[in-house]
């Protein structure tokens, strides 16, 4: 059985043999939500890379007490993927934002395409942010991630322009492209984004204005997949070749 994984803020890495405490929402939903008893074992990260492994010892209605068992810190991927999300209507991105987290994505960046029809302004942005954090925060909670990505500050199409270059691959994925995705050689270490547009597609004049700052146009295949599920599929093929799925 897979041992459930949850969030506990700490300052440094607890010792073998210790005993430590895990309250709040995170305490609650062990106890009442799973119904974790005394006996059971779970693993606890802060979301930066610490694993820890322990037998839980007491269990109150929010607040566990673990014995640790096992402490590991997990190095960061040589290779990290960046997601670069249209704004999309309904809950579509959010889709997308959650599976990619699953998949293995790194970072996501919301995008304010020119064919968005979801818009983020004003009070909007903060909250839109706050909430694909959180979808983030649970997916990588959910498939047992002990790094969670971090969602960025809404970018324009002229400012997602000026942050090609800090990447060492950018690519958009566009049905019309020449090249296929199968065919891009990845770097074997650095950052990937892969840009997704929004519901009608990446407007001509963006897709132009991206390859110009150094972006390449890359296909996934014959078909045309929604932008909930373009980035999941572009991002199995990338991950597939950089941790070896089989």
């Amino acid at each position: 059985m897979v041992e459930p994984l949850f969030f506990w803020e700490t300052k440094s890495a607890p010792a073998i043999g210790q005993s430590v405490e895990i309250g709040g929402a995170e305490a609650k939903h062990a106890a009442s939500v799973r119904r974790m008893r005394v006996g059971e074992k779970l693993q606890l990260t802060d979301g930066k890379g610490l694993r820890v492994r322990g037998v839980i010892s007491s269990v109150a209605a929010d607040l566990l007490t673990i014995s640790v068992t096992e402490v590991n810190q997990v190095a960061e991927p040589k290779l990290k993927t960046v997601l670069i999300q249209a704004l999309a209507k309904g809950d579509r991105d959010e889709l997308a934002i959650q599976a990619c987290t699953e998949i293995g994505v790194n970072e996501v960046i919301p995008w304010a395409a020119s064919r968005s029809v979801s818009r983020w302004e004003g009070p909007k942005i903060a909250k839109g942010i706050s909430r694909w954090q959180s979808i983030v925060s649970e997916a990588a909670k959910q498939s047992l991630r002990v790094y969670t990505p971090q969602v960025r500050e809404l970018v324009s199409t002229n400012q997602l322009a000026t942050m090609v270059s800090s990447f060492d691959l950018v690519l958009v994925l566009e049905p019309t492209a020449a090249e296929k995705l199968g065919d891009v050689t990845l770097p074997q270490q650095g950052s990937i984004a892969l840009v997704v547009g929004p519901e009608g597609g990446i407007a001509e004049a963006e897709i132009e204005q991206l390859v110009a700052a150094g972006a390449r146009s890359v296909a996934l295949g014959d078909s045309v997949l929604r932008t909930s599920t373009a980035g999941i599929a572009a991002l199995s093929v990338i991950h597939g070749q950089i941790e070896g799925w089989a």
